[in-house]
């Protein structure tokens, strides 16, 4: 299968836009994911127990539970990446280690594996999601030593 220059362009651009949502995250930026999805974008985090709703919802509940997290990592990988036109679609590996304190003042990792499926458009600023689905692949949660 031969890519056009044009798809070739489209599938970076959209790499790189799923690369800044992790950058976001992890930096804890949440307001600059008005940068990262469409207007109207439906997110659903409902397989890690996030919420479902619009953009603004969605960076209402980081605010809220991020700062829970001594740190975090949000490595992807396995893009794989469809584009039609000014639509695309993509499924998306996420690796995320997180460290969370505990009362104690302790500090604890865990570790969460799942699939963004991804639904992307562009817009007049450039790519955008529209639409993403956490999928839940597992949980680690290692025993205390």
């Amino acid at each position: 299968m031969t890519l056009s220059l044009q798809e070739i362009s489209d599938r970076l651009e959209i790499q790189d836009l799923v690369y800044k949502y992790a950058a976001i995250i992890d930096q804890k930026r949440f307001d600059d994911l008005r940068e990262v999805f469409t207007e109207d974008a439906h997110i659903d985090y409902s397989s890690v127990g996030g919420p479902v709703g619009g953009r603004d919802t969605i960076i209402a509940f980081l605010h809220q539970v991020m700062g829970m997290f001594a740190s975090h990592q949000h490595l992807n990988a396995n893009a794989q990446i469809g584009v039609d036109g000014d639509t695309a679609t993509g499924r998306v590996m996420c690796f995320n280690p997180q460290e969370l304190t505990l009362p104690d003042g302790k500090t604890h990792i865990f570790m969460v594996g799942l699939w963004y499926v991804d639904e992307y458009r562009r817009v007049e600023e450039g790519w955008r999601i529209s639409k993403r689905v956490e999928e839940k692949s597992y949980v680690f949660n290692p025993p205390e030593f």
